[in-house]
């Protein structure tokens, strides 16, 4: 850790006497994580997610915050149990997937309720110079180490899953998000759990609008990760979108992009 530490600073200070000023906001993704350190035999039973979601996330996935607010120490209690219950190798891919969209939305509404009352997440900003979003916040400490939000997503659940249904469960505390379930997911439930996830989004009319299904206006998360959407059985946007919806679009369909709301995603 220590010689990992001295390479990010000689890099850092190298890129910048370069005249490099993207260098040191991206240049922890030189340094490779480690989400397997302080492994534990068995999957958390994410109880405690369950239960707070449960009293603080309506069914159309808009929280509380303000009461939820009140009651952190219950958030705490379930993220301090997330870093006693690292991911090991022991365990299904379904129960290590589960671990980390729990933790992605667990410590993002943690972010929120730090900073609560807030209009949208994109206020909060981040912890870097040059690259200034909370998402690239290393707020997240699990097993001896730190993350942001991009870390999660990006570097552990796409890289290592490559599920393109984890769009519609991570969720960035906006309203143009799909909802935040309010049940924890759990690695045995977690195909229906996903598929639900899509039926639910993909029919939602504030989501995505699927008439004239010549020229659907679909979600914009579709435009930001177009590559995912053409895996795991689909061959593109539309025929993924035509898995879950109950209004089929054209196959051949121009898409066009609702623009996304980043209000909160409060009650």
């Amino acid at each position: 850790m220590i010689r990992s530490s001295r390479l990010l600073v000689l890099v850092c200070l190298l890129l910048l006497g370069s005249g490099s000023f993207w260098g040191c906001g991206y240049i922890r993704y030189l340094i490779p994580l480690n989400p397997t350190a302080a492994t534990a035999t068995t999957p958390p039973t994410h109880a405690g997610w369950n239960t707070i979601v449960k009293q603080y996330v309506n069914q159309q996935g808009l929280v509380n915050y303000r009461g939820l607010r009140t009651d952190s120490l219950a958030l705490n209690a379930y993220i301090q149990d997330l870093g006693s219950h690292m991911p090991s190798k022991s365990w299904t891919d379904n129960d290590r997937l589960a671990y980390w969209i729990n933790a992605y939305n667990a410590y993002t509404v943690q972010l929120i309720v730090r900073n609560y009352p807030v209009k949208s997440i994109k206020d909060l900003g981040g912890d870097k110079i040059f690259v200034n979003t909370p998402w690239d916040k290393h707020f997240i400490h699990l097993g001896g180490q730190a993350y942001s939000l991009n870390d999660i997503e990006h570097r552990i659940i796409r890289k290592q899953f490559k599920d393109n249904r984890i769009h519609l469960a991570l969720v960035c505390a906006a309203m143009s998000c799909p909802r935040l379930r309010n049940e924890a997911y759990t690695g045995p439930s977690l195909t229906a759990q996903l598929d639900d996830q899509g039926r639910d989004f993909l029919n939602n009319p504030a989501k995505n609008k699927l008439t004239p299904i010549d020229k659907p206006q679909v979600s914009a998360i579709f435009s930001f990760y177009p590559k995912d959407f053409t895996k795991n059985g689909s061959k593109s946007v539309q025929e993924f979108v035509n898995r879950y919806a109950t209004t089929k679009i054209n196959p051949s369909a121009t898409l066009r992009y609702l623009t996304y709301n980043w209000a909160l995603n409060e009650q």
